[in-house]
């Protein structure tokens, strides 16, 4: 086997997640490894090795371990460059090398290894022992690269030997690396970048102020701050990097700027001597961000007053910006994508409510606060004929795009089997198809209630979904004990109907699990808590003024049950969705019906009907088109249908005409031809109506028309 010592031009350097290698020379051997070791547990590896290449004896020396017993690093204290070990191949080859197996015996699944690289070829190689099934991916094995860059750079041209295993205690400054390594590992977003980064750097230096920005279309933006107001960040945030020279010292050479006090701030910097006052700060460390091998923003370190910055704190702020660098970019990758899904699923959810005669709504949809995708929650408000309304709210299982585009399907066949007003376990029972449909691992759960007004009865199915809370206007708040039916793609219809008589005014309350289960916390135990915040804040909702009034106490409400449940909201794992609507029954003065005769007489008599009914209610200028549309409605059911027959009229923000037959034929629009004598009616029915349609009851049907109440015209008062 030839010797390791390749020269440089056989190992070309890879672009990784971008260290700023030469401004870290001042590091010197223990902390450099320590810190190498402690990089690597982004990784989230068992441990790590870092080994020093013997050329002469072709031999790579253990020089530190993290995260092993003693016992197992000793297995690799000392190995041949031709060995099979991980460390071995990547010296050989000069490059990465991935070996699968448990080496060490100690329950991993493979060692993944990167050459730290010299001028000379490999100078050591540094391991990580892998937990996971999975070789590292691409973004993982770049930012091993990346560390053993650094390292290289940081440990070639030191003087004599490296020091030896169990040496490498690090400096307490470098401890507190190792912790911000490890927080910075765990944080996704770029906020949490900037929080575990003024956690851990702002006290320990006694610093106080601290600013990330990124680059965006030539200009910088902020991303996160510690220790400033908005007023002052406003000054700075979205201005052009040219309009800001020390941004364009520190990006372009993408070296670091240490200012120790205010005057040095203006003599550097004579255009900005505003700041140092604007931001009440008297030292500064500006630090490029690096990822990928290029600038991607700039870490403002500050200082209330005046200090000077030793050697070893320079470099070390310095190594910090390249690891905050790092974290940002893929945090900023992160951020992008989570925008990108949620604005998704914000698009298939309905963008505002509907005001309906029979109930108003306000909803409240959370995203979870971390992990890396999207959720399939939705809720959904629709009118149906005769004043009731369709209230749902459904859950898809898992999280990620695809569940958010199968939400976005069950949103949309729900609203058209809505349309067709079926029953609620019939509903479920074909929504339970499209789901078995989208395949084996496709589950969710769904709450779809009908409410009518004119009964006051709130009719609903649960497919493995929490049932409504009720809240009365007395304050008295009601959950119903039931067992809900498995979830749609894992249930075997029929589903079960239930059936809640609620107060002339409610608050009926629908949410999904993520409102009122977390990793401490069960269901029961959520809703209970659900329950003692309705009965606290619902009651001032029933003393609404009018809509808007109304609309805006429920949102104060939906606001207060959010709080309440979710306090800390950004650290939840699970999507979110809460539905509340203040329902009314109609006054039994809108609704007159009467039962007719099953012969052509029929059609006279429901003409007086409509005739003295719309008197009463002073729509006389309707009288002629309900008369004619009660006309053909009920000739049709002469004609095609059987009885008994019975018209209703129902009076609110629209006129609603419907009559009722014992006959499951549905009616139908067809082309009438010149000589038809009839075939027309259905026809005039739909030129004279703002809609019509059919429903179907279990022993019969009911065809209804709504028309438009016209709008009372103001008086215009009498003219001089």
């Amino acid at each position: 086997m030839a010797p390791a010592t390749a020269r440089a031009g056989s190992h070309p350097r890879r672009p990784g997640l971008g260290f700023p290698a030469a401004s870290y020379k001042a590091l010197r051997g223990a902390e450099t490894l320590t810190l190498a070791l402690k990089a690597t547990e982004c990784l989230d590896g068992r441990g790590a090795f870092l080994h020093w290449c013997d050329p002469a004896a072709r031999r790579l020396r253990l020089v530190a371990a993290s995260g092993l017993a003693a016992e197992s690093a000793e297995a690799w204290a000392d190995l041949s460059d031709e060995q099979d070990a991980a460390p071995a191949r990547a010296m050989r080859r000069g490059d990465y090398a991935w070996v699968v197996g448990d080496s060490l015996s100690i329950g991993s699944a493979g060692t993944a290894s990167v050459p730290l690289l010299g001028s000379d070829g490999p100078i050591g190689v540094l391991s990580v022992i892998m937990e996971g099934a999975d070789e590292p991916d691409e973004v993982q094995r770049s930012f091993l690269h990346s560390v053993a860059e650094w390292a290289a750079a940081c440990l070639e041209d030191l003087p004599g030997r490296l020091p030896v295993r169990g040496s490498a205690a690090g400096s307490e400054q470098t401890v507190r690396m190792g912790k911000l390594t490890s927080a910075l590992a765990e944080a996704l977003t770029s906020r949490e970048v900037v929080q575990a980064f003024a956690a851990h750097v702002l006290p320990p230096f006694g610093a106080d102020g601290l600013i990330f920005w990124v680059l965006e279309g030539g200009r910088q933006s902020v991303v996160g701050s510690a220790g400033y107001t908005q007023e002052f960040l406003s000054l700075l945030d979205g201005i052009p990097v040219s309009d800001y020279p020390v941004a364009t010292d520190v990006l372009g050479n993408r070296t670091p700027r240490f200012i120790e006090s205010a005057a040095e701030y203006c003599r550097r910097y004579p255009a900005l001597a505003h700041i140092p006052s604007a931001a009440k700060k008297n030292a500064w460390a500006f630090l490029p961000m690096i990822a990928s091998g290029r600038s991607i923003g700039m870490c403002l370190v500050s200082f209330a007053q005046a200090r000077s910055f030793s050697d070893e704190e320079r470099t070390l702020l310095t190594a910090l910006s390249g690891l905050a660098g790092q974290s940002v970019g893929r945090a900023r990758l992160y951020d992008v994508e989570h925008a990108r899904a949620q604005g998704l699923q914000r698009g298939l959810l309905p963008r505002t409510l509907p005001r309906l005669p029979a109930a108003c709504a306000a909803a409240r949809y959370l995203p979870a606060g971390r992990g890396e995708q999207v959720g399939g929650d939705w809720y959904d408000v629709i009118p149906l004929s005769a004043d009731r309304v369709a209230m749902v709210i459904g859950d898809v299982m898992g999280h990620g795009i695809p569940e958010a585009a199968t939400m976005g399907q069950l949103r949309t066949a729900v609203r058209t089997l809505a349309d067709l007003d079926i029953p609620p376990d019939e509903l479920l029972s074909r929504l339970n198809d499209l789901v078995s449909d989208l395949g084996e691992d496709c589950y969710a759960t769904c709450l779809y209630a009908v409410f009518d007004p004119i009964t006051r009865v709130c009719s609903f199915s649960l497919a493995g979904h929490p049932p409504p809370v009720v809240v009365h206007p007395d304050g008295t708040v009601h959950r119903p004990d039931l067992a809900a039916d498995p979830p749609l793609g894992a249930a075997e219809p029929p589903f079960e109907t239930h059936q809640l008589l609620l107060p002339e005014e409610s608050l009926l309350v629908l949410c999904t699990d993520g409102l009122v289960e977390s990793a401490t916390q069960g269901v029961d135990r959520g809703l209970a808590r659900l329950q003692q915040i309705l009965a606290q804040h619902a009651v001032h909702i029933f003393t609404a003024r009018n809509e808007v009034d109304d609309v805006q106490h429920l949102d104060d409400l939906c606001d207060a049950v959010v709080s309440a449940l979710l306090p800390d909201h950004g650290r939840t794992n699970d999507d979110a969705a809460l539905l509340i609507a203040h329902t009314r029954a109609i006054d039994a003065g809108d609704v007159a019906s009467c039962v007719l005769p099953e012969d052509p007489r029929a059609a006279g008599q429901a003409r007086e009907f409509v005739r003295a009914q719309l008197a009463t209610w002073g729509l006389d200028d309707l009288a002629i088109t309900t008369e004619l549309l009660a006309s053909e409605l009920i000739g049709n059911v002469i004609r095609h249908a059987k009885g008994p027959i019975r018209l209703r009229l129902l009076r609110s923000s629209s006129l609603t005409c419907e009559v009722y037959d014992s006959s499951l034929s549905t009616p139908r629009i067809r082309h009438a031809a010149h000589t038809d004598e009839g075939g027309r009616g259905l026809q005039l029915v739909a030129a004279l109506s703002r809609r019509w349609g059919a429903r179907y009851l279990r022993d019969g049907k009911c065809i209804w028309t709504e028309q438009d109440i016209p709008v009372p015209s103001e008086n215009p008062g009498s003219e001089c």
